[in-house]
């Protein structure tokens, strides 16, 4: 009964092991996947400024176009 009991507890330590480096990997891939989605969040946020300033350019040069024909009709 001894042998089997500490068979066991060997299996079980074993398992527990694997278990750990599986959870080692996991964490590795998820902190792999916040930086990947921290970077590509930070790209997003600059093209969303550059579309933003792009549009209010044109927004202004429409209103300032439409000020002038107004003004000097």
């Amino acid at each position: 009964m001894k042998n089997s009991l500490e068979e066991r507890i060997a299996r079980i330590e074993g398992i527990l092991d694997q278990m750990d480096k599986r959870l080692n990997h996991v964490e590795s891939e998820v902190r792999d996947l916040r930086s990947e989605l921290r970077s590509e969040i930070r790209d997003l946020k600059r093209d969303l400024n550059y579309r933003f300033y792009w549009l209010l350019g044109v927004q202004l040069s429409m209103w300032v176009t439409i000020i002038l024909t107004i003004l000097f009709k």
